[in-house]
C-alpha cells in the first residue's frame, strides 16, 4: 500500500503567513491551524525550520478526525532585510512533510516608528475651516470643533 501524502490527511488554514515589516530585535509569532481530514487520529511527529531564527512548536497529542491543532511559529527578527522561511511539518506514518512558509521584512526600529507616526498623520487629515477650536474631553482625546458645526474626535496618544 502506497504511503499517503501530507495533503491527503491534513489541511492547513494557510500555506504562507506574511508578517509585513517588523522591528529588528522584536520577535514575532503566528499560528497555523492544522485540521485532520482523515478518518483516523494523526500525530505531528516533528516540525522544524532550516535555521535557528525560526522556531516551530507543536502539540504531540493525537489529532482526532475533523479536529484541529495549532502550530506556533516564531521568528526572532535579528537580521535586517527580507526573509522567507520554510517550516516542515511531519505527520507520523506519512512520507512527505507538509511545508508552510513565513515571510516578512526586518527593518530598523526607528524606521518603523517614523512610518507609524506618518500613518497617524495621514489618518487624520486637516480640514480647512474659517474657525477651528480644539476642546479636551475625557480619555486623553480632543474634539476639533469647526465653525460649520462639524465635530471630529481624535486621540492625542
Amino acid at each position: 500500500m502506497a504511503q499517503q501524502k501530507a495533503d491527503e490527511v491534513i489541511k492547513v488554514n494557510a500555506d504562507k503567513y506574511d508578517f509585513g515589516k517588523i522591528k529588528q530585535g522584536s520577535p514575532v509569532t503566528t499560528y497555523f491551524t492544522i485540521t485532520n481530514t482523515s478518518d483516523k487520529p494523526i500525530t505531528i511527529e516533528n516540525a522544524w525550520a532550516g535555521c535557528g531564527c525560526t522556531t516551530p512548536e507543536f502539540s504531540k497529542e493525537p489529532i482526532a478526525p475533523n479536529s484541529t491543532s495549532k502550530l506556533k511559529v516564531g521568528y526572532n527578527a535579528a537580521a535586517m532585510g527580507h526573509f522567507e522561511k520554510d517550516v516542515n511539518v511531519k505527520i507520523a506514518g506519512v512520507q512527505d512533510a507538509k511545508i508552510v512558509k513565513i515571510t516578512g521584512e526586518v527593518v530598523d526600529g526607528n524606521a518603523v516608528d517614523a512610518t507609524a507616526k506618518n500613518e497617524v498623520k495621514k489618518a487624520e487629515p486637516v480640514k480647512k475651516a474659517d474657525e477651528v477650536k480644539k476642546v479636551k474631553v475625557e480619555n486623553g482625546k480632543t474634539e476639533t470643533k469647526v465653525k460649520k458645526g462639524k465635530t471630529k474626535t481624535s486621540s492625542t496618544k
